[in-house]
This record gives C-alpha cells, structure tokens and sequence, in this order.
C-alpha cells in the first residue's frame, strides 16, 4: 500500500477495480474533482500504482493506491484499516455475483456504489436495505448506462405524463471503440437464454433483430434483444405499467449476425454458456476492430399520454464520438461521489439507482468528452 494518507477533510474513495477498463476511467473522472482522495484497488499493486502516476501530474485530488482483492475474507478489514467513505465497485461482470462486498461495506458504515447491469444483482440489492438503514449507509446498484442513465433519461422524458404506454431502449457502440472482457462476458452470460418479461412476451437474448436509426454519424444499427435491470424496474415505476423493450446492436451487421447465430445454437441447447467463451470471442472480434467507426449511441424512447391527456411521444438520444462511449457507464458513479463528497449523500438504504439522478447530474460529468444528448 502506498499513498494513503490519514482521514482528514477530504473525502476517501476506494475504486474497487480501479485499473480497469471502467475503473480507469472513472478514476480519471474523479481525479479532476476537488476534495477527494481517491484509492486505486485491485489483485495488482503495480497496475493500481501505475495508473495512480500516470494520472498524478494532472490530478486535482489526492491518489492512493492499495493491493486488494475485494472478494476475499480480509477485505472487511481492508475497509476498517482504510477509513474510506464511499466504495464504487466496477470489478464486473456482476452476472453470478454475490452481495459480499455490499455486506462488507454496510458492516464498515461505508457507502458502496457498484456498476452492474445485471438484472438479478440490481433487481435483488433491496434485501440488504434494513441492514443498510441500520447502519445508516446508502447502497445504490446499477451507477451505470441502465439503469441510472437510462432511467434518468425515461423520468425526463415522462415527467408530467398520465400514463406511459411503452419505453423502448437501445445502445450501440461503435465496432473501433476499445472494449473490456468484462463487458464481452456479462452480455454473453444471456446470449441465447430466457428473457423474462412482465407482459409475458418470450423473448430470447441476441436472438431477434431489428434496426434503428440514429443521429448522424451513427446512423442505421441493427440491435438485439439484451437482459438488464430496466425490464424489472421501468414498469412499476411509471402510471400505466408500460411495455419495456431493451436491445443492444454492433455496429458490424456480420459480427451482429454472428450474435445473432450463437444466440439461435445457445437457444437449441447446443451451448450451454456463451460466456465461456469470452476470451477467444474477444481476440477474434479484435482483429476487426480496424473496421468501422468510433462511434456509439442509446436511445430511450417513451410514448404514452402527456399531461393534456393528448398522445405522446419523446426520444432522448446519445451519442458519443471519437471512442469516448465507455465514459458513459461512469457517468452516475462520478456524480454519485461528487454528491457524497459535498455531503448530500442519499438517504440510507439499499436499492438500484434510478430515480437518484437527473439528467443534469450525468451532464457535469461530460466535460471534456464527446458525449452530447438531445430531446426530440
């Protein structure tokens, strides 16, 4: 451990998986807010160190980093030795994770932040919001692209509504934007599976196709039916229990086709478990990743009646240019710790991030990139 200087008035964040594909950037994010100190985290100490003196020279905060595994039996009494006031868990993919962590940061009175997109994981965090109440920490789930964006995007777009109808959803990224095995494993972990819907639809990940057209210069992506938490949290929390549909797309139609076919042989039970196989599946789409662009967008689109009671419909839309799109799933994280660190945390307790967010809030955290959104 080195760099970890005695509590004082800043405030201590420990970046669990901080060197990693979106650890590192949300390090470099925080690194620029005033009042922090900021701990590098993982199983290796030379890659947290190595990032923390990369970023030094132009940091604004305190950087730190430590060796830590946050799955194992110590790291409860890593938070103690630490005195940290927020932990942001990016170490995904959170599919088949536990709650250990989350339990060990309420039995330290430690605020944890995680970037899940997992549906169980998300969907499932209230079970530790009596426990999380009780020691008097907020736990919030899914400080990500879905739920906390998207959500946030479905509440401006509906904010005075009657009744919403349906909210349809998407996110492509474009094929030359760099991408982590973690992302790779997490969205294969449904490739060809059950996607459980609450209007009794029977849709299979990855399975289905169908195409979107978005701001130039992503224009037409094709996308796919994909699990997150936003098909269980999006319905009860708009008047009219709307329709929620989520679909995901590579911007190379071969690569989404061959998606699309390891959905169709997972479906017929011929794969067990896409995500097995991340690593190689990786290093082949690797090689194509000279081919079209650095380019990504997500949508949210609600239609339902507006406050007149007329019919409505909106659309929100992101894009991210120049490879910046894995940025956006450290938006919420960083306004959360920006939060935390001016003293307004949350109220206590354990659920998934939505509602916890405006779309102002993401939009501090932008400066810099070439992340830009639009209401039509």
């Amino acid at each position: 451990m080195q760099d970890l200087t005695p509590p004082g008035e800043r405030c201590r964040v420990l970046v669990i998986g901080g060197y990693g594909f979106f650890g590192r950037r949300l390090v470099e994010r925080l690194s620029s807010h005033d009042g922090l100190h900021v701990i590098v985290a993982g199983r290796s100490a030379a890659q947290a160190a190595a990032l923390v003196a990369e970023l030094r020279p132009a940091a604004h905060c305190e950087l730190g980093s430590v060796a830590l595994d946050a799955l194992s039996d110590d790291f409860p009494a890593a938070l103690d030795r630490l005195c940290v006031r927020v932990v942001v868990h990016t170490s995904g993919p959170f599919q088949g994770q536990d709650f250990k962590v989350a339990r060990a940061c309420i039995a330290a009175g430690v605020h944890c932040i995680d970037l899940s997109d997992s549906r169980e994981f998300v969907a499932g965090i209230g079970a530790l919001d009596d426990a999380a109440r009780a020691a008097g920490v907020c736990v919030l789930s899914g400080a990500s692209s879905v739920p906390a964006l998207s959500g946030a995007a479905a509440d401006e777009l509906t904010r005075g509504w009657r009744r919403v109808d349906a909210i349809d959803m998407g996110i492509s990224p474009g094929n030359r934007t760099e991408r982590g095995l973690a992302t790779i494993r997490a969205v294969l972990s449904y490739c060809g599976r059950p996607i459980p819907h609450a209007d009794g639809v029977a849709l299979t990940g990855w399975l289905r196709l169908r195409l979107h057209r978005y701001p130039a210069p992503v224009g037409w992506r094709p996308l796919s039916p994909c699990d997150v938490p936003d098909l269980a949290l999006m319905p009860p929390r708009h008047a009219g229990q709307p329709v929620v549909r989520f679909g995901a797309g590579l911007e190379l139609v071969a690569l989404h086709l061959g998606a699309n076919a390891m959905a169709l042989v997972g479906h017929l039970g011929l794969v067990r478990d896409w995500s097995v196989h991340a690593p190689w599946l990786k290093r082949w789409s690797d090689r194509l990743a000279a081919f079209g662009t650095d380019a990504g967008a997500m949508h949210v689109t609600a239609r339902g009646l507006d406050a007149q009671g007329q019919r409505a419909r909106r659309t929100w839309t992101l894009v991210a240019t120049h490879g910046d799109g894995p940025w956006v799933p450290t938006l919420a994280a960083a306004a959360l710790v920006r939060r935390f660190a001016a003293g307004r945390a949350s109220a206590s307790g354990a659920r998934p991030c939505v509602g916890e967010l405006a779309l102002d809030d993401f939009a501090r955290e932008t400066s810099g990139r070439r992340i830009a959104w639009r209401i039509a």
